[in-house]
């Protein structure tokens, strides 16, 4: 697993851009803002009322679907 819910919200999105769309198909249309910079993943989906396990895994997937077509 390449993210996890410790992770900073602004690390993923700066690490794995193809994250953003998985963001916002959850919601979390805050991936911009400043405290995404410090907040890990589980706090901001705790704090909008999204589940963290179902965005981790589609997180997840994603970052592997992208890394499955460079190869």
């Amino acid at each position: 697993m390449a993210i996890t819910k410790e992770m900073a919200i602004g690390e993923i999105v700066q690490t794995y851009p193809e994250t953003v769309r998985v963001f916002l198909s959850h919601g979390l249309m805050c991936i911009g803002c400043a405290a995404a910079r410090f907040e890990n993943l589980e706090q901001g989906a705790t704090a909008h009322g999204i589940d963290v396990e179902a965005l981790l895994r589609d997180l997840n997937a994603a970052v592997s679907v992208d890394s499955d077509k460079q190869n």
